[in-house]
């Protein structure tokens, strides 16, 4: 009886604790400042990581995320909850179909490097947020 107690009881905490995280998830959707930077992260880790001529400016980029996370607790969110969203994988296949889009808005392909690293070597040469992300190697 005691076996079949605590799986109720944890079933019913993993519940708990997923209903809570839930109204932060709706509302982390709707932060767009936090949103775009995400956005930011994605793009330069994407182009760091197919293009062999750029690299990417690892602790700018972990600074920007640790800003990210500041401003997202500030808004009240908890690490708990910023934590469930960036994790989350319907989170983060919306963030990778937003991505693509930038990309092709941009005349680039997530499948293709050579046209990465041009956009790649526009955003640091125009100096814009994915740009500062990243370095020529």
């Amino acid at each position: 009886m005691k076996r079949v107690s605590s799986k109720i009881v944890g079933l019913a905490l993993g519940a708990a604790l997923t209903a809570a995280a839930l109204p932060a998830q709706a509302g982390l959707k709707d932060e767009a400042g936090i949103n775009q930077g995400l956005l930011h992260l994605a793009a330069a880790d994407k182009i760091r990581r197919e293009c062999g001529s750029i690299g990417g400016r690892l602790f700018r980029a972990q600074s920007y995320a640790n800003a990210l996370k500041k401003a997202a607790a500030e808004r009240g969110y908890s690490e708990a909850e910023i934590d469930a969203y960036i994790n989350n994988d319907a989170n983060k296949a919306a963030m990778r179909e937003r991505r693509n889009a930038y990309f092709k808005s941009k005349g680039a392909s997530n499948l293709d490097p050579a046209s990465l690293c041009v956009l790649g070597q526009a955003e640091m040469a125009n100096g814009s947020q994915i740009g500062q992300l990243l370095r020529a190697k």
